[in-house]
C-alpha cells in the first residue's frame, strides 16, 4: 500500500516569525556529554576516549512551537472555556479521530481571505462525494508554494464560520489545511475587521472551537501527490505533549 508523506518539514533554514533553533551535537560532543552526565547523575567515571573514534552517539536539541511545521491543534487551543465543557489537550484526543478516510478538496483558485459554505460546497459537488463521519477533510490551498518564506504567513485562503460548520455538521471531526491557518492570513483578517467593526470576521474557524469540539492538522504538505480526492486513508497522530494545546505529526495518507 503506497505511503504519500503529507508533512511539511521542520527546517532551521526557513523563515519563521517564531525562529526554529537547531542545535547539533557531534558524535564525539556525545560521548564527553554522556560521560559528564554519567558522572553528575550516577556517580560513575567513564572515559569518552576509550570509545572507537572517540565517538558515541550525536544528539540534536530543537527549539520551537508546536504550531511549527505539521501540527494538530487541540481545542484547548481556542481558548480556555468551550460551550461544550473544558476542552481537551493534545495528549486527551481520541487516537481513532486521527486514522481516517481522507477527502481532499481543491481550494487552489479561491482568493487569499476566507471562503465560506458555498465554497466547500462547491468542492463537494466538484468531487461527487460526501464526507462520511468521522471523514479527514484536507484543503490544498496551493500555500506550500511559498513554504520557508514570508509569502507562506500571509498569501492563502482559510475558512469562515460557516465552512467550518458546514463540515462540523457532516459528522467531520479533523480539518486539514496546507497552509499556516485554517483561518485566513492575520492581515487580511485585521483590514476586514478595521472595514467593518465585525467581530465575526476575527479568527472564525478557530472560534467555532469554543462551541464546537473539532481538531485541526494545520501545515500539511505534498497534497499535490494524492491522485484522487477520496479512497484514501489518512493517520495524523499527533505527539503526546502533556497539557499542550498542540502536537506535531507526521501526516501520511495510505493509497489502496
Amino acid at each position: 500500500m503506497p505511503l504519500i508523506d503529507l508533512s511539511s518539514p521542520v527546517d532551521a533554514t526557513f523563515w519563521e516569525p517564531d525562529p526554529v533553533v537547531h542545535q547539533a551535537m557531534t558524535p564525539a560532543e556525545g560521548a564527553r556529554h554522556m560521560s559528564a552526565e554519567m558522572r553528575e547523575h550516577l556517580g560513575l567515571e567513564f572515559d569518552p576516549a576509550v570509545l572507537p573514534g572517540g565517538e558515541f552517539l550525536n544528539n540534536d536539541t530543537f527549539t520551537l512551537t508546536t504550531h511549527t511545521g505539521t501540527h494538530v491543534d487541540a481545542p484547548s487551543h481556542y481558548g480556555s472555556k468551550a460551550a461544550y465543557g473544558t476542552p481537551r489537550t493534545i495528549d486527551q484526543m481520541p487516537l481513532d479521530w486521527f486514522y481516517r478516510p481522507g477527502v481532499l478538496l481543491d481550494l487552489r483558485d479561491a482568493e487569499t481571505g476566507a471562503v465560506g459554505a458555498d465554497v466547500i460546497e462547491r468542492a463537494l459537488a466538484e468531487i461527487d462525494y460526501r464526507p462520511e463521519p468521522l471523514d479527514i477533510v484536507l484543503l490544498n490551498t496551493g500555500a506550500t508554494r511559498h513554504l520557508g518564506t514570508p509569502k507562506y504567513f500571509s498569501d492563502f485562503v482559510g475558512l469562515d464560520a460557516s465552512a467550518v460548520h458546514l463540515l462540523l455538521d457532516l459528522g467531520v471531526r479533523v480539518i486539514g489545511t496546507d497552509a499556516f491557518s485554517l483561518d485566513a492570513p492575520f492581515g487580511n483578517i485585521i483590514e476586514r475587521y478595521n472595514a467593518t467593526g465585525d467581530p465575526g470576521v476575527l479568527w472564525p474557524a478557530h472560534m467555532v472551537g469554543r462551541e464546537r469540539e473539532y481538531c485541526q492538522i494545520e501545515r500539511l504538505g505534498n497534497l499535490d501527490a494524492l491522485p484522487r480526492p477520496f479512497g484514501f486513508q489518512v493517520m495524523c497522530f499527533p505527539v503526546k505533549l502533556v497539557n499542550a494545546g498542540a502536537g506535531w505529526a507526521r501526516a501520511v495518507a495510505l493509497v489502496e
